[in-house]
């Protein structure tokens, strides 16, 4: 199984638990790595072939913009759940990045993954 995968995705979202934290958007920042067996698209060369990055990306920024999560957890979560349902991809890892959460730190996060790698 092959690897299609997605680096500092940045997106303006309300997500924490502090009162200011609900209503100032903060800048996550969202790793994703997602199974993908590539040779039917390396063989065809088309695009309709292959798992589209950019259809992904376009999808989780959408998603994460107007999401309104307490938990970098459920953050997470929920867009694990979307890329695997709507893009059809059967094992992904979502890093999520939140920067400077926490008072000397440059950011602290969250990585899971779900579902299967196969092949």
């Amino acid at each position: 199984m092959d690897t299609i995968f997605i680096n500092d995705l940045r997106v303006e979202t309300l997500v924490g638990v502090f009162k200011w934290e609900r209503v100032v958007p903060q800048t996550v920042h969202i790793d994703l790595e997602m199974a993908a067996d590539a040779r039917v698209a390396a063989a065809s060369d088309d695009l309709a072939d292959a798992l589209d990055y950019h259809a992904v990306s376009g999808r989780v920024r959408a998603f994460a913009a107007e999401a309104e999560f307490q938990l970098i957890e459920t953050l997470a979560e929920r867009i694990a759940d979307l890329v695997m349902q709507e893009f059809s991809v059967p094992w992904i890892k979502v890093t999520l990045h939140k920067t400077w959460a926490v008072t000397g730190h440059r950011d602290v996060g969250i990585a899971l993954e779900r579902g299967q790698r196969s092949g």
